[in-house]
């Protein structure tokens, strides 16, 4: 059987807005194995923002959508080449996120979802959904092939909380700042032309908070009830991404599904299993190095441990990089150093290393169990739209159970070729320009 490939069109979260772009290019037909993706904020973006704000308070609110992430991460057929349509989401409390367009239901109705490595079932707000912040939610009254799962289905036992309303299974879990009671149930799942049939879900009926994305969420994480594992011979327990420049205003970068068309020339490092933490990719950081020296850090702060949940994950949803307090300390430092002692260091929210002068920053590499990956200066500054302001974009990890885990997160991982071959239990990570 052909195996499968599509590729996913990824523009990142912007923190500065396009400005005059052409109206025809927010609805490009799709091509081949090429998807459209929009940035949350773009003017493409039918859920953007009504007002852009300040630089400053951009990264601030990021920061904190960003705090709310660590918290969630604490909770912890053979398919033909396709196309999925992409669009923005707004309100995804988890920051720099993506949204996939999912067709769900017979016939089928349009949900823009969001797209994280770290989280498992799939959900989207259903009709009579109390405190559900979208106007648009699923109407499975009008679906021919929804259905409800009953207490007795073995995916009863996959989701946080079942509890059993009438027969019907329910689960309430919190996500980031929000809580979700849903049913569980099952419908036709559509990406492109391939359609997954009796594909599990959460059917939101209420929710609290502001953390939910309004159209709902596919996990890509590693759990029983992810996309990976609901369709083993359709992606094969592989994908890949590359993500542009977070302040791209084109669709240059890809996520790719299934082990065709991945590259071959490219390092792993071991993918580690955490049984408390079963969905998150956990991997082996062994050390970082700013410029050409090594940082000297305490090993326990990199250590893997799955008692405590210690150790180093990459996840897509979260902005910017937070390593555990010793190991940040010791970097942040080695990286002032660098910088010299002339330029005064000033704060902006969370982050504490800022300039308000030109600096060249050193390269800095993260030394994983087999591969070693640089980052360039774009990978570790950010910079005010008028550039009269540039920050180091990490953080020490919050003083909560998060304080032990460090997180690779997605500005790190721009214009780099991430492969997730879980099949295999190993992540391959290379160089690749997919900003334009």
């Amino acid at each position: 059987m052909k195996q499968t490939l599509f590729v996913l069109s990824v523009a990142l979260f912007s923190l500065s807005i396009a400005q005059g772009l052409n109206p025809n290019q927010c609805d490009l037909p799709n091509h081949g194995s090429t998807l459209q993706v929009f940035h949350v904020n773009s003017p493409c973006s039918p859920l953007r923002p009504p007002k852009v704000m300040p630089w400053e308070d951009t990264v601030l609110q990021l920061q904190e959508k960003d705090q709310v992430r660590l918290q969630f991460l604490s909770s912890s057929l053979v398919a033909k080449k396709s196309v999925v349509p992409i669009a923005p989401g707004r309100q995804i409390l988890q920051s720099a996120t993506y949204v996939v367009k999912v067709q769900i239901g017979t016939p089928a109705q349009s949900m823009l979802m969001a797209v994280d490595t770290s989280n498992d079932a799939a959900w989207v707000p259903c009709s009579g959904c109390v405190g559900c912040s979208s106007s648009v939610v699923l109407d499975y009254a009008k679906s021919t092939s929804f259905k409800s799962l009953d207490c007795q289905a073995s995916q009863c036992k996959q989701v946080p909380n079942p509890t059993c309303g009438g027969n019907t299974c329910a689960f309430n879990m919190t996500y980031g700042g929000s809580t979700i009671l849903a049913n569980l149930s099952q419908d036709t799942f559509t990406l492109a032309t391939d359609p997954i049939p009796g594909y599990t879900f959460g059917c939101i009926q209420a929710t609290t908070g502001t953390s939910v994305p309004p159209q709902g969420l596919l996990g890509l994480s590693r759990g029983p009830l992810s996309l990976l594992s609901q369709a083993p011979s359709l992606y094969q327990f592989t994908f890949s991404y590359c993500l542009p420049n977070f302040r791209s205003a084109n669709f240059s970068g890809s996520l790719r599904l299934g082990p065709v068309g991945q590259p071959k020339n490219i390092k792993y490092t071991p993918l580690l299993k955490n049984p408390r933490r079963s969905s998150l990719y956990y991997v082996n950081l062994m050390g970082i190095r700013v410029g050409s020296k090594i940082v000297d850090i305490p090993p326990s702060a990199l250590a893997f441990n799955a008692s405590t949940g210690a150790g180093t994950i990459f996840d897509s949803g979260t902005m910017f990089t937070r390593l555990v307090e010793p190991a940040y300390v010791a970097v942040r430092d080695a990286f002032r150093m660098r910088i010299g002692g002339n330029a005064t260091v000033t704060s902006l929210g969370g982050f504490d290393t800022c300039y308000t002068v030109p600096i060249v920053a050193p390269t800095m590499t993260f030394m994983f169990d087999g591969m070693n990956v640089t980052l360039p200066q774009d990978n570790l500054l950010i910079h005010s739209t008028a550039g009269t302001t540039t920050c180091l974009a990490m953080a020490a990890a919050p003083n909560n159970v998060n304080s032990v885990l460090n997180v690779v997160a997605s500005m790190q991982q721009q214009n780099h070729r991430l492969l997730f071959d879980v099949s295999n239990s190993r992540l391959g990570v290379a160089r690749e320009q997919c900003s334009s």
